[in-house]
């Protein structure tokens, strides 16, 4: 009976070494699971906990029931949470160049798009330099797709229909724009927007178009038209004091499954974005495609985001538009 004791006593160390020594990665995300950022990240999670054998928990908190997404950065920089999905933007108050990818018609093809968020890339280096100063390390990027404009009872088809209207944005860039426009930019969460839109708190959305389908916006908006006037990118950040307590061969399977995470959601975008646009049609939505000459009308108003940008950003705004081939006349 003493040695069955003793071995159970054993057994039961070993089970709380065992469960000690498993690391928790708590992820918070603002979208649901159901969305193309939360099914790259059960990816991920997969990803990990088969590369680490278990040693690596990692736990997704969808639909912002931890965090909003303004909240991230601070939360991850802080390490009142391992790891955070942010989109980009929400790093610009400390980093105001993250906002590149929001200027104006700047990312209008894929190949911009791939060449700028590449691994070793200027652009990419810059900015992830940037992030690091509050406390958290970038990933991996999650590609969104490009920016949409929502509306009700008819398009927003030129600067003239977003004139002195409420438009809702998600960060300073994409505001500057709106202003240029002549529209009213509103900072609302991308937890908060379908809200916003049902209460008539703006009258114009923006958003990428797998966000249309992922939160059913079609239930408070009827009209998509396809500016694609910016490239929406998402960072998986993890908590720098947390990430340097990692051993490297854990910080190498982690890079590994981001890795993998990274490149499957990159390549599948397109046809995110086909079957959204595809859902949206079927729900009713009426899907605006810009003439020419109506494109011309909202590049020619965007001249001034890029000033601002310069005058806000300095010499690390102006080395990344440097590297895109950008003049400041553009």
């Amino acid at each position: 009976m003493f040695r069955k004791t003793l071995a159970s006593v054993a057994c039961l160390a070993l089970v709380g070494t065992a469960a000690t020594a498993q690391e928790k990665m708590r992820i918070s995300l603002q979208l649901p699971l159901t969305s193309h950022l939360g099914e790259n990240l059960t990816l991920f999670e997969k990803e990990v906990e088969e590369r680490t054998g278990g040693a690596i928990d990692v736990e997704i908190y969808d639909s912002a029931t931890l965090y909003k997404d303004k909240e991230v950065p601070a939360a991850v920089g802080s390490g009142a949470i391992e790891a955070g999905v942010a989109s980009l933007t929400r790093y610009v108050g400390d980093a105001p160049v993250v906002d590149v990818f929001y200027m104006p018609f700047l990312f209008n093809t894929e190949e911009k798009v791939r060449a700028a968020v590449a691994e070793g890339s200027p652009v990419r280096e810059i900015l992830e330099t940037e992030i690091a100063k509050t406390g958290g390390e970038v990933l991996y990027w999650q590609a969104y797709g490009g920016a949409i404009l929502l509306s009700q009872d008819g398009p927003i088809r030129t600067p003239a229909d977003m004139e002195g209207k409420k438009a809702r944005v998600f960060g300073k860039t994409l505001g500057d724009f709106v202003s240029a426009a002549g529209g009213a930019p509103t900072l609302i969460s991308g937890s908060e927007q379908y809200l916003a839109y049902q209460r008539g708190t703006v009258d114009v959305g923006m958003t990428g178009v797998s966000g249309v389908k992922s939160r059913k916006l079609w239930e408070v908006m009827d009209t998509i038209t396809k500016t694609n006037h910016a490239n929406i990118e998402f960072v998986v950040v993890v908590n720098s004091d947390w990430w340097a307590g990692l051993s490297p061969e854990m910080q190498g399977h982690i890079e590994a499954a981001a890795e993998v995470a990274q490149n499957d959601v990159r390549d599948r975008m397109s046809q995110i974005e086909a079957a959204a646009y595809a859902a949206a049609e079927e729900n009713g939505m009426t899907i605006v495609e810009l003439t020419d000459a109506e494109l011309a009308e909202w590049q020619a108003v965007a001249q001034p985001v890029y000033d601002g940008y310069l005058a806000a950003t300095g010499d690390a705004g102006r080395q990344v538009l440097d590297a895109l081939g950008v003049g400041s006349g553009s």
